[in-house]
């Protein structure tokens, strides 16, 4: 279920707050693009927030896959790839932000990479397996860019039909059954900031930090534009 869905649902949980965590109060145009085009086979593109929902739905429809690429973790993560036969290496940041984890190019099974998703808060894969191919950039664009700078290609998906059914529940459950082609993009109203109570360390409180205010949803369904408003907190 990709965050925007949980959103929807209110299903929030620690993957979508990780998402509103880089925001201040604000307006944010354009964020979360995503398009398809259905004709023989799908092809999706986003920008980067969706980089791991793409990971997580294609570890939960195919068994194995070839992947590489890297892996974002909080955590140093080199003994639990050894003891899982995860071929990598990891080393920190440079300030100690988190671990950038490079995944050499292998085969791993649903298991082993959703080890790799449990443990991480960013997933910069490649994955090949039958009937999909998905690519994602390897360096996250920094926070604040404007809509004009977005990158609506950071993730791309080329997949089977076979598999549509599965992807627009997860990406596009409010389009027309009948859609061939369509985009989605958003604009976040950051309205409130609700920080933990009793906490005083300045980088904790901004990582725990809740968000909250309203997203637009704006839509356009074969050349059809359709704008729907809820109010969140994540």
């Amino acid at each position: 279920m990709s965050f925007i869905k949980k959103i929807l649902e209110k299903k929030s949980d620690e993957s979508v707050h990780n998402q509103f965590v880089r925001f201040g109060k604000g307006t944010f145009n354009g964020r979360a693009l995503i398009k398809f085009i259905k004709t023989k086979e799908v092809k999706i593109s986003s920008s980067f927030e969706y980089a791991n929902d793409f990971v997580e739905l294609i570890t939960d429809i195919v068994d194995k896959m070839n992947v590489s690429g890297i892996v974002l973790t909080k955590e140093n993560i080199s003994g639990i790839m050894k003891e899982n036969n995860i071929l990598g290496n990891a080393k920190t940041k440079r300030g100690g932000l988190y671990y950038l984890n490079n995944i050499d190019s292998q085969d791993l099974n649903q298991n082993q990479l959703k080890l790799l998703m449990k443990e991480s808060y960013f997933t910069l894969l490649d994955i090949d397996a039958e009937g999909i191919a998905f690519k994602c950039k390897k360096k996250l664009p920094k926070p604040g860019k404007s809509e004009k700078k977005i990158d609506d290609k950071f993730c791309s998906l080329k997949a089977d039909l076979k598999y549509w059914d599965k992807l627009k529940e997860c990406f596009f459950s409010d389009f027309p059954s009948d859609a061939r082609k369509g985009s989605a993009k958003h604009t976040f109203e950051i309205q409130n900031i609700i920080a933990p109570t009793g906490e005083k360390d300045y980088e904790k409180i901004r990582l725990l930090s809740k968000r909250a205010g309203k997203i637009r949803r704006i839509l356009d369904i074969n050349k059809n534009e359709e704008i729907n408003e809820f109010e969140f907190e994540a």
